[in-house]
């Protein structure tokens, strides 16, 4: 009997704590979750200046902190990192790094590498923003608005993929001969991404055919496919 009683006044094991997941958990990412219209004007801010802007080396660097600043706000408005996360602030402070590193060198194959690194950011970005468009489980003005980023993020990776093949490539990029200005590069992504079909530029090297046939296709499953059922369900919504 006293063997009996000294069982049961043992304390009880502890319970083996939880692994740390890498991602905060579905929930946590709700309750951060904020608007998309931040990154949707950064977007629009860093199409507007591939647009206007020249192709001068400084201009290399502004578009890096932009798509640096645009993947830090997705990661914040999807809920996956915190204003204050590590991650986020190493993101940023390796981005300014390496654009003040393009100020002073500038050769063309460094050139090319920066616009593979912010194609990645733009990648990472489009990520972020999915995971936060699923987590909605539901259609909404926020979920329209981040298919909407991912959209023109298309548009936008693909005139920095163009851009590396153009300046690491040997020859001209353009069947016209002729590389194109960075101006140029994003014209023809976003003809391409809404399978416009002008005709008046063309990819002259079999990568330049094979990027811009994956533009096109993604471009239009992605309107046929997310776009159209997130309005529709929308729609349906209001109406119910």
């Amino acid at each position: 009997m006293p063997r009996l009683l000294e069982r049961r006044r043992r304390p009880a094991k502890a319970a083996p704590e939880p692994r740390r997941r890498p991602l905060r958990s579905r929930v946590s990412r709700l309750r951060a979750t904020h608007s998309y219209r931040s990154v949707l004007i950064l977007v629009f801010a860093t199409f507007l200046f591939a647009s206007l802007a020249g192709d001068e080396p400084w201009t290399v660097s502004v578009l890096l902190l932009l798509e640096a600043a645009t993947l830090a706000v997705a990661l914040w408005t999807s809920g996956i990192a915190r204003s204050d996360s590590r991650s986020l602030h190493a993101i940023l402070t390796a981005s300014v790094v390496i654009a003040i590193a393009i100020l002073f060198t500038s050769p063309a194959a460094f050139e090319g590498a920066v616009g593979i690194v912010t194609g990645l950011l733009i990648v990472g970005t489009v990520t972020a923003i999915a995971i936060g468009v699923v987590d909605q489980e539901e259609v909404n003005a926020q979920s329209i608005t981040g298919a909407v980023c991912i959209y023109l993020l298309f548009g936008i990776l693909f005139m920095f993929l163009y851009s590396s093949v153009a300046v690491i490539g040997s020859g001209d990029f353009f069947a016209q001969g002729t590389d194109g200005t960075r101006a140029l590069r994003l014209y023809f992504s976003y003809v391409t991404l809404a399978t416009l079909g002008y005709g008046d530029y063309t990819p002259a090297s079999e990568i330049g055919h094979t990027l811009a046939i994956l533009e096109a296709l993604l471009g239009q499953l992605y309107l046929v496919t997310v776009l159209a059922l997130l309005v529709s369900r929308l729609q349906a919504r209001h109406r119910n």
